[in-house]
């Protein structure tokens, strides 16, 4: 197996993909505004992350396999490995792919990197839960940075109408019973988890995987599933989206709901005993034991009715333990702010706005120079945060900010309304009115 920090001599900048190592470092930049290498040219910048390298010895340098992996395109990368293959595909259930697209297809670069902010996007917007979405790009990350790009078969999502499989080249370097709760984390691929983590994407801790099956858990889904295909040289994550049914809960309202009809039965037996004439000599007898069954009866429609209550307090504690989980998840994720949680105050969204946004909305596809004049307009009229932009331009967050504000911030076009708190809660972007003035 090739080592990712692998240094190909024959390998220089022109085999790479500038407008991935721009995108690369505009998030870089956005995550660490104040790092002393955002100031450095492209080629020490490369070598500070770790996909460049220096053969001390000889004094060659050049690309390390995992700056070929992040930052170049399919057809070079597939010359040093073969079998480099990325695809995601999607149906509903049937034999045909709805949706569909491979390293191959030639219409974007087919790196790694640019594969993992696709498929991001798609799954924030097909999603509507942010903490299952996270979940899902959590193990997208993992089998990105975990995979043998020298194995056979590629690195394949698929996603069915009831589950997601993730399928990647390489087996486990961890027992599979201890993944969903093992702590420390042995690296196939160092360099990659250096390049993501860098941007924050992922952690060394080895707990990526132990909050998935925790997130699943409270959402009631099926335990996620781990199975190695030792022939194949595979290992393939399923997580599934159908409900466990919470069976001890549904056996007990039987239980409940059979004994109140049983004592409803009872009481109705003992009425009609009652009023039966031939046993008028018998009303005496029953009377003095009629306070006590009632008491009985009473005292068991009591007992059940704290059963309920218990119940309703469980289901409470539930939804207030999967509240904190939520909570917990939403102050780790570096994107706080595209959380839909934080709706749009469409009261701030004034008629003058939406009409400058129109055109954004109505094309799908707008050239860099377009939506970049429609947000400069829209500042013009006022600051907005990213997710009114989002909300305007009908785009996602994590778009808007990566190939449009990040990049009009550093032309100085843009000013950030806290520039000395980038993650502030009420960050805005207002238009810089000193830009025009030069």
């Amino acid at each position: 197996m090739l080592q990712d920090n692998l240094i190909l001599e024959h390998y220089g900048l022109n085999e790479l993909n500038f407008d991935t190592i721009k995108s690369y470092r505009d998030r870089f930049a956005e995550v660490k505004p104040a790092h002393p290498w955002n100031a450095l040219e492209t080629k020490e910048f490369l070598y500070k992350v770790g996909a460049w390298g220096k053969v001390r010895d000889t004094h060659k340098e050049g690309v390390t396999l995992a700056g070929l992996l992040l930052f170049s395109e399919e057809r070079i990368i597939t010359e040093v490995l073969p079998q480099y293959f990325l695809e995601y595909r999607e149906s509903k259930g049937n034999e045909e792919w709805t949706e569909r697209f491979t390293s191959q297809d030639g219409t974007w670069s087919g790196n790694i990197f640019d594969f993992y902010f696709h498929i991001h996007e798609i799954v924030r917007n097909s999603e509507p839960q942010p903490s299952i979405a996270s979940s899902l790009t959590e193990v997208l990350i993992n089998m990105l940075i975990h995979a043998d790009y020298n194995g056979e078969g590629g690195v394949i999502l698929e996603k069915q109408p009831s589950h997601y499989v993730f399928s990647n080249p390489g087996l486990l370097l961890v027992p599979t019973d201890s993944v969903f709760s093992n702590t420390v984390s042995q690296l196939r691929n160092p360099n990659i988890v250096k390049l993501f983590s860098l941007l924050g994407l992922c952690e060394r801790s080895g707990s990526g995987l132990k909050k998935v099956k925790q997130n699943w858990s409270l959402h009631h889904y099926k335990t996620p599933a781990i199975d190695q295909d030792v022939s194949m040289h595979r290992t393939v994550v399923t997580l599934s989206l159908s409900t466990q049914e919470r069976q001890v809960s549904s056996s007990e309202k039987d239980t409940y709901n059979t004994s109140i009809t049983d004592l409803g039965n009872n009481f109705k037996d003992v009425e009609k005993y009652q009023n039966t004439p031939e046993n008028d000599v018998e009303i005496d007898s029953y009377n003095k034991n009629r306070y006590s069954y009632n008491k009985e009866l009473i005292e068991e429609l009591k007992s059940y009715n704290n059963d309920v209550n218990s119940l309703n307090k469980e289901d409470d504690y539930y939804n207030n333990e999967s509240n904190l989980y939520n909570n917990d998840v939403n102050s780790c994720n570096k994107e706080q702010e595209e959380d839909s949680s934080n709706l749009v105050n469409v009261e701030n969204i004034d008629t003058k706005l939406w009409g400058i946004a129109a055109l954004a909305r109505e094309k799908k596809r707008l050239s860099p120079n377009q939506m970049e004049h429609i947000i400069l307009e829209l500042c013009k009229e006022k600051p907005l945060m990213l997710k009114e932009f989002a909300y305007l331009l009908e785009r996602t967050p994590d778009g808007v900010r990566n190939n449009y504000l990040t990049k009009l911030l550093r032309k100085g076009q843009l000013q950030l309304k806290y520039p000395n708190q980038p993650n502030h809660p009420k960050q805005a972007y207002l238009f810089n009115k000193k830009d025009i003035e030069k």
